[in-house]
């Protein structure tokens, strides 16, 4: 999709996937409140009223790169939780491909929605309850499919759905921050390894 500049003078069109992916990674790689317009400017190659233009401000185009980072990068997650096999099998998936994604050599490091806005000032309050949304609905999902797995089955009544929805998104969360320090995607498959110590191979339903 290509967006003309709206202010006058010299017209100068950009495609907007383009400056979005550059501005997702910035964030991606530096966190909301440590990239500034300056360093936004140089990795969208975009003047500053060219990005206020089509993104109305830092905090707009920030909301807009959790929408592309959710779209393009975590399809991982989505294809775990979704697979045609066992709950067990499912959460292997979701935590290896964790491990594989938050240590990729072309991409920053870790988690968008983790990292992003960790050590957020009040003035970015705002960012952080919108991180800490996505977040929820992580959970939420893998709730969701620990739930079915209860429901079908492979999964025991015994444990509590949310404390070990929540453990796997502690995880996880570890796992981001890990990954930022520079752990390997086979260090992170060892930590996978050791949390699904926490579920049974499998259940009678008991």
């Amino acid at each position: 999709m290509e967006i003309p500049e709206k202010r006058a003078g010299r017209p100068r069109a950009f495609n907007a996937d383009t400056v979005l992916e550059a501005a997702m990674l910035l964030f991606w790689e530096h966190g909301y409140e440590a990239t500034s317009l300056a360093m936004l400017r140089d990795a969208m190659g975009l003047t500053p009223p060219q990005i206020y233009n089509a993104f109305t401000d830092k905090e707009t185009l920030f909301r807009k790169a959790l929408e592309r980072y959710h779209q393009t990068e975590v399809s991982f997650a989505l294809a775990a939780l979704n697979a045609e096999v066992s709950t067990r099998e499912a959460i292997a998936l979701l935590l290896t491909g964790a491990a594989t994604s938050y240590t990729r050599p072309d991409k920053p490091g870790g988690c968008l929605f983790i990292s992003g806005a960790l050590a957020a000032s009040p003035q970015a309050q705002q960012v952080a309850d919108t991180l800490k949304g996505y977040r929820q609905r992580s959970e939420t999902a893998i709730a969701a499919r620990l739930a079915k797995g209860q429901a079908d089955g492979d999964l025991s009544m015994q444990i509590s759905v949310p404390t070990l929805a929540r453990y796997i998104r502690s995880v996880m969360h570890g796992m981001s921050v890990q990954a930022r320090e520079g752990a390997t995607s086979l260090e992170l498959g060892q930590l996978a390894e050791l949390a699904l110590l926490a579920m049974p191979e499998n259940s009678s339903g008991g």
